[in-house]
């Protein structure tokens, strides 16, 4: 598998730790408390996934939600994820074990610690190396779904590079080419809320709107009492204005940032904005920068650990920094890939030629620096950048960057609406605890 070319997978497992163990079976004691078509979701998949949200929320020094509402809430994902998991498996999509396997030596090295270290944490979670690896392949599966459901709705012309294109050389004059992050704070009404209900709701929201106006943090208060997702502070991210709401534009666009809306009237409920960040579109970039880099790649195996390929290579950087010997010397005896050869010279690359867990790193060194040893899913990396320079990218490279931003830009409309379709088509069944 190339060095270069192997396609993150680290993203993958965003989050699976606070993900519910999938039960085929409800436990004694246990019972159901919602049917996903024909597929259980019981008591304690709800509640094994609360107190991973609540560790990981605590963790992050992010306020944990009211119990009811944290229930709610995490059912709901579950709901969401198990509509999911059963539209790929009626479209084939299969994950074998090979890949399961590379996913959890994956995580084990973005922990920086071995596969047998991963299983003990995980099972003073209460989840064993079996539930485990069953949430890794879930969440593989459900990122192999996502890929080719939203790669489906998200067809850039070359119609669409060129108005793009055409924008940007223009100075961007278009006020639908500016990028605003709103943060949403929603209280939810219900789809069949009466009239008294709908009234109560509103008064809610405008005395959270009161307290916003008096000075109290909006990202305390989303935790506090939004129905949307309590993420980052409720921020809904970078984004062309075309790709919000015209309703949330209407209601932002006078204001600077960190200014708090009106209260919005929406389908959902009743929304409060807030302005995060404005940016002015950027002038087209017909130039990207390179860095040219070499390193030493120590692969981990039975005879040579994690730890000890560390403190190896890090005995190898004192040795060049003392003038001992070069990193060249060094990389032709040790490294272990192709480029060993060639004293570990990787040539000049651009932006996302390597994974990021070995990018990254070497994002941050000065001309002629060394890292200090860097874990990525191949092994233990020394890196050494030479030098940066800044080239002219061809007409082809910059009209692939922009089909990459305009992707980038719809992929979250792209994603919701999609995922919004699954749930709408699932029958949930809600179902009350045993009396």
């Amino acid at each position: 598998m190339n060095f270069r070319t192997w396609a993150p997978i680290l993203g993958i497992f965003c989050g699976f730790l606070a993900a519910g163990v999938h039960a085929q079976s409800t436990q004694p004691g246990d019972y159901i408390v919602a049917v996903v078509n024909s597929d259980p979701i019981t008591n304690s998949d709800v509640r094994i996934a609360m107190q991973r949200v609540t560790k990981e929320l605590t963790q992050q020094r992010v306020a944990v939600p009211p119990a009811n509402e944290l229930r709610r809430q995490v059912l709901e994902r579950l709901i969401n994820e198990r509509a999911q998991l059963q539209v790929a498996a009626e479209n084939g999509v299969r994950v074998d074990e090979s890949a399961v396997d590379q996913a959890e030596q994956a995580v084990a090295r973005q922990n920086q610690i071995d596969v047998a270290e991963l299983r003990n944490r995980v099972a003073k979670d209460g989840m064993d190396a079996k539930q485990f690896r069953s949430q890794l392949r879930d969440q593989i599966t459900l990122a192999r779904l996502h890929e080719r459901e939203i790669e489906a709705r998200l067809k850039i012309s070359e119609s669409d590079i060129d108005t793009a294109i055409a924008e940007q050389q223009a100075g961007n004059a278009d006020p639908l080419a500016q990028e605003i992050n709103l943060a949403n704070l929603l209280v939810a009404v219900p789809e069949k809320a009466s009239n008294e209900q709908v009234a109560e709701l509103q008064r809610k929201a405008e005395k959270i709107l009161a307290r916003l106006r008096a000075g109290e943090d909006f990202a305390a208060l989303v935790q506090e009492a939004s129905s949307a997702d309590r993420a980052n502070g409720g921020q809904l991210g970078l984004r062309r204005v075309d790709r919000y709401p015209p309703s949330f534009v209407a209601a932002t666009q006078n204001l600077a940032v960190g200014g708090i809306s009106d209260i919005v009237r929406s389908g959902a409920g009743f929304h409060i904005l807030k302005v995060v960040e404005k940016r002015a579109p950027t002038s087209l970039n017909r130039t990207v920068v390179q860095s040219h880099a070499r390193h030493i790649l120590l692969r981990l195996s039975p005879q040579l650990t994690q730890a000890a390929a560390i403190s190896q290579l890090a005995d190898f950087k004192k040795r060049i920094e003392a003038g001992s010997t070069t990193f060249q010397a060094l990389a032709r005896e040790h490294s272990q890939d192709g480029s060993a050869s060639q004293g570990g010279d990787l040539g000049w690359t651009g932006p996302g030629a390597f994974v990021p867990e070995f990018e990254e790193p070497m994002s941050r060194l000065a001309d002629g620096q060394i890292s200090q040893p860097v874990v990525s899913r191949f092994g233990v990396h020394l890196i050494q950048l030479i030098e940066r320079r800044r080239v002219e990218m061809s007409e082809r490279e910059v009209r692939e960057s922009i089909r990459a931003q305009l992707r980038e830009s719809r992929y979250e409309s792209a994603f919701t609406s999609w995922a919004q379709d699954v749930r709408g088509k699932a029958f949930v069944e809600y179902r009350e605890p045993p009396q």
